[in-house]
């Protein structure tokens, strides 16, 4: 079982309990959710940039799709122009 001082011990007894997750693959699991939701929105813009990139994207359709998404995420990001999102991948 989680170690009793982990933060989110109730969530990893939970997914250990309702999943076939060890408890140290539940753990890595959480702290993969949490780390995914805690990114800022310079990060998550880099992040997104550099992934629809490889794939051939150009950066117009790049930022129309960045633009899109970031009012889902978890916390709703401002309303950014494609030159701000230029200058948070580019400087």
């Amino acid at each position: 079982m989680p170690t009793p001082h982990h933060p989110h011990e109730d969530l990893l007894v939970h997914l250990v309990r309702t999943s076939p997750l060890t408890p140290g693959e539940a753990a890595r699991v959480v702290a993969d959710v949490l780390a995914y939701f805690s990114e800022t929105t310079e990060e998550y813009v880099r992040r997104r940039h550099g992934e629809l990139q490889a794939r051939g994207l150009t950066n117009e359709r790049i930022f129309d799709r960045v633009t899109a998404e970031l009012p889902a995420r978890r916390v709703a990001a401002p309303a950014l122009s494609a030159r701000q999102l230029r200058r948070i991948v580019y400087g």
